[in-house]
C-alpha cells in the first residue's frame, strides 16, 4: 500500500561513513564546576546535568578551527576506506547547523579542500538535526534517477561558543527562568561526519554494503518556537549588542517530539512494508535520556534492541546519528542481513526515518 510521503529505493548503497571525533573532552563535571555561581544562587546541588540528561562527557574542537576543514577530514576518511577517487562524486551536500558563514555554501569549502569542481553539485542542507538525513534523502534521489554515481553528505558541529556563551550568560544573570531553557544547550557535543552514497553496481563488495530501503517525513511546524538557536538582541538591555543564544522548551519538545515521532513510526512501518518485530536494530538522534527512554517506550522498543552514544558524546545535532550509526557498525551491534532503522527529529518539528537492509 502506498504511504503519503514514503520513497521507496533500489539502488541506493551506503558504502560507509566516515567520522571524526572531536579531541576535547569535556565532563558534566567541568560544565557544572564553571557554572557555580548559578548553582549557588539557585540552590543546586551538583550532578545534576548527568541526573537530567544521562551525558557524563561530551567533545569539543580547540579555539582555532575550520568546520570544512574537519569535514573533509572525515570526507577523506570514508573515501579512502571505500577506494573511491574524488572524481567519481557528482554531489557534495553539507548538512551542519553550524556552517561557516552566510555565504557561501560551506559545502564550497570542503569541496575546494578535497579538490572537487567542474560538474559537481554543491549546496548546503539545513533543517536543525536533521540535515544529513534530508541530504541522504536528496543524494538517494539523484541516484535512484540516474544523475550521479556516488554522493557525499558532510557535516560539521561546534557547541563551544553557544556552550560557552549560555554559562557567561547565565552566571552574569543568575535564575531558574533563564536556566531551564539554557538546560538543552549545556548538552552540545563537537563532531564531523561524512556520508558516502553509491549507486549499486551488482558487483559482490557494493551488495555487501546496506541498501537504503526508503523513508517517510512528518512535520508538525506549529511548535517551530520550541527550540531556537541564533543572533538576537543583548537579554542584559545593551543598547546596538547582539549575541547568540539558544532557547529549549525541553519538556514541550520531548512531549510533541515524541507524538510527532509515533506517528511517524506508524507511517514508517506501513511506508516500509515491516512490523515492528522485524527492525532489528534502532538508532536515533542522540538527545539525552529522557527522549530516548520516552521515544522507545512509545514506539514498542526494548532499549537493548537500540544503540547510543550520547553518555560520552552528548548531542551532536546533524552529526549524531550517522556517527552513532558508524559506531554501531564498527562495534558488531548492527550487522550484515538486519533491518536497521534510523529515527531523527530536530526542531520545527521535523521527523524523518530511514530503512535499510544491513
Amino acid at each position: 500500500m502506498s504511504v503519503p510521503g514514503c520513497v521507496r529505493y533500489e539502488r541506493v548503497r551506503l558504502a560507509g561513513i566516515g567520522f571524526e571525533l572531536a579531541p576535547i573532552v569535556v565532563t558534566s563535571e567541568e560544565l557544572e564546576r564553571r557554572l557555580a555561581p548559578t548553582y549557588e544562587a539557585l540552590s543546586l546541588a551538583p550532578g545534576q546535568l548527568v541526573g537530567w540528561t544521562g551525558i557524563e562527557e561530551r567533545r569539543w574542537w580547540p579555539e582555532e578551527h575550520r568546520l570544512s576543514e574537519v569535514a573533509a577530514l572525515a570526507a577523506q576518511r570514508v573515501l579512502g576506506r571505500c577506494g573511491v577517487e574524488t572524481d567519481e562524486i557528482g554531489a557534495l551536500l553539507y548538512a551542519g547547523v553550524c556552517r561557516e558563514g552566510y555565504e557561501p555554501a560551506t559545502a564550497t569549502a570542503v569541496a575546494a579542500r578535497l579538490h572537487l569542481g567542474g560538474g559537481v553539485v554543491l549546496h548546503d542542507v539545513s533543517n536543525a538535526c536533521l540535515g544529513v538525513v534530508d541530504g541522504i534523502l536528496d543524494l538517494a534521489n539523484r541516484i535512484e534517477l540516474g544523475q550521479i554515481e556516488s554522493g557525499l553528505v558532510v557535516s560539521a558541529e561546534s557547541a563551544r561558543t553557544i556552550v560557552e556563551e549560555t554559562i557567561h550568560s547565565l552566571n552574569a544573570a543568575p535564575s531558574m527562568e533563564r536556566f531551564v531553557p539554557a538546560l538543552a544547550t549545556l548538552t552540545g557535543g563537537s563532531g564531523a561526519v561524512a556520508v558516502l552514497l553509491r549507486r549499486d553496481d551488482g558487483s559482490e563488495r557494493m551488495r555487501a554494503r546496506p541498501r537504503l530501503r526508503g523513508g517517510i517525513t512528518r512535520t508538525a511546524p506549529e511548535h517551530h518556537e520550541l527550540c531556537r538557536w541564533g543572533v538576537h538582541p543583548d537579554p542584559d538591555g545593551r543598547p546596538g549588542y547582539r549575541v547568540e543564544r539558544m532557547t529549549t522548551d525541553s519538556i514541550l519538545v520531548m512531549q510533541n517530539g515524541i507524538a510527532l515521532g509515533t506517528a511517524t513510526w506508524q507511517a514508517f512501518l506501513q511506508g516500509m512494508g515491516w512490523s515492528r518485530g522485524e527492525i532489528d536494530r534502532t538508532i536515533g538522534h542522540q538527545v539525552g535520556s529522557a527522549h530516548r527512554e520516552g521515544i522507545l517506550e512509545a514506539i514498542g522498543r526494548r532499549p537493548e534492541q537500540d544503540f547510543v552514544t550520547y553518555p560520552h558524546l552528548g548531542n551532536i545535532g546533524t552529526v549524531s546519528l550517522p556517527l552513532t550509526a558508524a559506531l554501531a557498525e564498527e562495534r558488531g551491534r548492527v550487522r550484515a542481513g538486519q533491518n536497521v532503522a534510523w529515527l531523527g527529529i530536530g526542531s520545527g518539528l521535523v521527523c524523518s526515518m530511514l530503512g535499510w537492509e544491513w
